[in-house]
């Protein structure tokens, strides 16, 4: 399997390495997402990545992103925005965990047919520690080493604490919302990321955000690694 492949795992480390974005076309079918696990163990073992994180204190690796039944999201208290059919603006994942991710990825089980001065709420979906519901941290760090700007956002749980950060926040809105971005906006339509791909992502040097969702049968699995503290590499 190519989740061995030591060339493979070095070509997917550099990648994710370098530009920070890479899309994987599986020949198979693989609904268990086993290359992507045995892949993401292959870099922890060799490239030094962090093993992956729980998406909860109920869940394990593997994360289901579906809309969940209308009977059973309306007898869900805390539902994630993932298993809604919303859109869903530009994001950071665990933009609330002190240390966020560096990585994760999505697996396209099936594709949609149709069409440090904020005060960050953890999701209620997502609370691991009952005496933890929200963390205080920078939106944007700079990596002056590597020349390179790291980001947590999700506009719904950031609280600005100050005048300052009000304002910050606001001026990286307008530049989310600028015509110099959208230009450079990757759109990874059903006909570019049919069932079988895998997108992966460096989660702080890329933002992601979803359209409204056609298909209630659309099915994607995520996985999240390589966790670090915000601000450290």
């Amino acid at each position: 399997m190519e989740s061995q492949n030591t060339q493979h795992v070095q070509q997917v480390d550099r990648h994710l390495k370098d530009s920070g974005f890479l899309k994987i076309s599986l020949k198979f079918d693989d609904d268990e997402c086993n290359y992507l696990q045995q892949l993401i163990l292959q870099l922890h073992k060799n490239h030094a990545h962090g093993l992956p994180i729980t998406h909860s204190s109920s869940k394990g690796w593997l994360w289901d992103v579906r809309p969940l039944p209308a009977a059973l999201a309306n007898a869900t208290t805390n539902q994630a925005r993932s298993e809604t059919m919303s859109n869903f603006p530009w994001h950071t994942d665990c933009s609330y965990e002190d240390s966020p991710p560096r990585y994760f990825a999505l697996q396209v089980l099936r594709e949609d047919r149709c069409g440090g001065e904020f005060r960050i709420t953890v999701p209620p979906e997502f609370i691991k520690d009952e005496n933890k519901t929200h963390i205080t941290g920078n939106v944007v760090w700079v990596d002056k080493n590597m020349g390179k700007v790291h980001l947590r956002l999700r506009s719904d749980t950031i609280e600005p604490l100050t005048t300052r950060a009000e304002s910050a926040l606001e001026e990286l809105r307008k530049v989310l919302a600028s015509t110099e971005i959208n230009a450079q906006v990757v759109y990874l339509t059903p006909e570019i990321s049919p069932r079988g791909s895998i997108v992966m992502i460096d989660n702080r040097r890329w933002l992601h955000a979803r359209n409204v969702v056609r298909d209630p049968s659309r099915h994607l699995r995520r996985v999240r690694w390589d966790v670090q503290p915000f601000g450290e590499m």
